[in-house]
């Protein structure tokens, strides 16, 4: 596989599964795997099958190392940087605003622009021996693409604040200490992790799998009280659909099996 971004989609196209491959420089991203990835992202739009994104790295070293500077080095200027910051923060916007969950299953290291990828999807699974960091101040920046907002709605003002100053990769164990991810795993296994727990939730309705991620999504953008309101007007449909009805007339059924045995 030659592609610097290529997709598998599993499950009859249910679980669509990225990975970044460029593994001799420890899949990090230059401009043509940026504009890459963006491309990918906004093809999933189109995928009608789709109940999960997985992101991944190709190799066992790394995620996704962040940009690639002996590429990027050569780009000196305010606009050069607006141009491919832009880029990637719009593609990770269209990542973060897919109507189905997205996770990250960290296989590796996850550095500056790395560690941005993952803040940008809805969960995370790491390797034990993964290492994940908001570095950018070692060299003189800060994050461009939106995990600066990302990490403060996940960890709060201060915790944010100390993460971005000490600019260090963290091991896995802090990293769920501070709720940066949702499970570790042992070695080498965070995509099957990752698949596991796609596999666990893409058996139910597609509309309830969207309209949690829509419910949830809304109590972080939206004022609360337009948050409230989006979750009393996504119930009642639900309620109402075909989904929901067989689900409890087969409940009841098998109440009422159970009671006559």
């Amino acid at each position: 596989m030659n592609e610097t971004i290529y997709t598998d989609y599993l499950d009859d196209g249910r679980i669509a599964v990225i990975y970044f491959n460029r593994p001799h420089v420890m899949n990090a991203l230059n401009r043509s795997a940026m504009e890459r990835f963006a491309a990918v992202v906004a093809d999933l739009a189109d995928v009608e099958t789709l109940r999960a994104v997985i992101l991944t790295g190709a190799g066992t070293r790394a995620f996704c190392s962040g940009g690639d500077l002996q590429e990027l080095s050569q780009l000196t200027t305010q606009d050069q940087a607006l141009d491919f910051i832009t880029l990637m923060g719009d593609a990770l916007r269209r990542l973060e605003t897919l109507p189905v969950p997205v996770i990250a299953a960290i296989n590796g290291y996850a550095l500056g622009g790395g560690s941005e990828i993952a803040m940008a999807c809805d969960m995370r699974i790491v390797d034990s021996a993964a290492r994940m960091g908001f570095v950018q101040a070692r060299l003189a920046l800060t994050p461009g693409w939106g995990a600066g907002q990302r990490l403060l709605a996940v960890v709060g003002y201060a915790r944010a604040m100390e993460l971005l100053l000490r600019a260090e990769p963290l091991p896995a164990d802090e990293l769920l200490a501070l709720n940066l991810v949702n499970r570790v795993t042992a070695s080498g296994g965070a995509l099957d992790a990752a698949l596991a727990l796609a596999r666990s939730f893409t058996r139910w309705d597609h509309q309830v799998i969207i309209s949690i991620k829509r419910l949830l999504r809304a109590g972080i953008e939206r004022p609360p009280a337009d948050a409230a309101q989006i979750e009393r007007d996504i119930f009642p449909p639900l309620w109402a659909a075909d989904a929901h009805l067989n689900a409890v007339a087969d409940f009841l059924h098998a109440q009422k099996q159970k009671k006559g045995d």
